[in-house]
């Protein structure tokens, strides 16, 4: 999850390279936060895990920076500055990004199994982590 949306992110960078400079400080910036704000806000969650609440509303934030990054897409496709294949792409991504969000808000408990003072830098977990090693 982690890393499909890191990817994801990386490719709207690139592309918005060939956004119009007079869209730098619109468009080309709106379009990169929202889809590195998904990345972000997963990364939070993960680490908020401990508490249930906290972890469902960074995803549910992360969720909703999904949906404003294909609203942006949709501006660049109306726009010109996206092919449709690009925006098929990357808005196919976006959906299934949405849809993965969606799950973990519905399964929280499989991702929220410990007391609130767990130290989960003690844990030892079975199933990996959504975090690549850098």
């Amino acid at each position: 999850m982690y890393q499909a949306t890191r990817e994801t992110a990386q490719t709207i960078f690139e592309i918005s390279k060939n956004f119009p400079r007079e869209e730098q400080y619109s468009l080309t910036d709106q379009i990169r936060r929202s889809s590195r704000a998904v990345k972000a806000m997963i990364a939070e969650a993960w680490a908020r895990r401990r508490y249930k609440a906290a972890f469902v509303n960074k995803i549910d934030e992360a969720l909703g920076e999904a949906y404003e990054t294909q609203s942006w897409l949709d501006d660049a496709l109306d726009a010109g500055y996206l092919s449709k294949e690009n925006f098929d792409d990357l808005d196919n991504r976006y959906d299934m990004i949405g849809g993965m969000l969606s799950r973990m808000i519905d399964r929280a408990d499989d991702f929220c199994k410990y007391a609130p003072s767990t130290d989960y830098r003690s844990v030892t977990r079975e199933e990996e982590s959504p975090f690549t090693d850098h």
